[in-house]
């Protein structure tokens, strides 16, 4: 990962939803094959779960009060799939056009992130804009073909195979981008590689969403 080079000296903070209201911010192969379509025995039961049942994260109520309905809401983001939800979600509007080749058009995940079942661990645009800040002239290199395999592998190191509910997500998981990631803690008190989960446990057709305040990094198996 060439093209983040200055890794070391991000450090995009977590604050749990000052986040909230801010919009900032997939290889040689950037289609991805879509994943195997298998899920944990954590995965959901059909949509007849209350999709609030899950919420855990200190962020949950701000999340509610700033999307209080329609599509990028709680209940609105569990009518589709993960790609798709998160387009309606304006809290994921960076997330979104790094995913779906708005960022680089040689970054296309969509396709690959509604064709199976996963756990999500996404970004809110703060985090991405606190990482362009401090990355500066160099963040450019990740809307480029140059920087296509590292945006890529940035974004599915944030995703793991099969859904994981709040009370199943603690543990170490490999990602779809190889390395693991590491979940500590319970309730509203979960961490990923160490970052707070604003609110997690956000159902939507084939995953489960837990909203983050940093970018995670895959070659430090810590965060920017």
């Amino acid at each position: 990962m060439t093209t983040l080079k200055t890794r070391k000296v991000f450090a995009a903070a977590a604050c749990p939803l000052a986040l909230l209201g801010v919009a900032a911010c997939g290889t040689e192969d950037t289609t991805a094959a879509a994943p195997s379509k298998e899920s944990s025995s954590a995965a959901p039961s059909e949509s007849s779960m209350d999709a609030t049942s899950d919420l855990v994260g200190p962020g949950c109520a701000d999340y509610a009060k700033a999307v209080p309905d329609g599509a990028g809401s709680v209940d609105g983001m569990a009518q589709d799939k993960v790609a798709t939800a998160a387009s309606n979600n304006p809290l994921l509007k960076t997330l979104v056009a790094a995913a779906s080749g708005q960022l680089n058009k040689d970054v296309n995940l969509v396709d690959a992130l509604n064709g199976g079942q996963f756990t999500v661990f996404a970004p809110v645009d703060t985090a991405f804009a606190a990482l362009q800040q401090k990355m500066g002239p160099s963040f450019k290199t990740l809307t480029t073909a140059k920087g296509a395999k590292t945006l890529q592998t940035v974004l599915t190191y944030h995703v793991v195979q099969g859904q994981l509910a709040p009370n199943a997500v603690a543990g170490s998981h490999a990602t779809l981008a190889g390395p693991a990631i590491k979940v500590t803690g319970s309730g509203n008190d979960l961490k990923v590689n160490g970052v707070p989960v604003i609110c997690g446990g956000v159902h939507t057709a084939n995953a489960t969403v837990y909203l983050i305040g940093s970018v995670l990094d895959p070659m430090t198996k810590g965060h920017f």
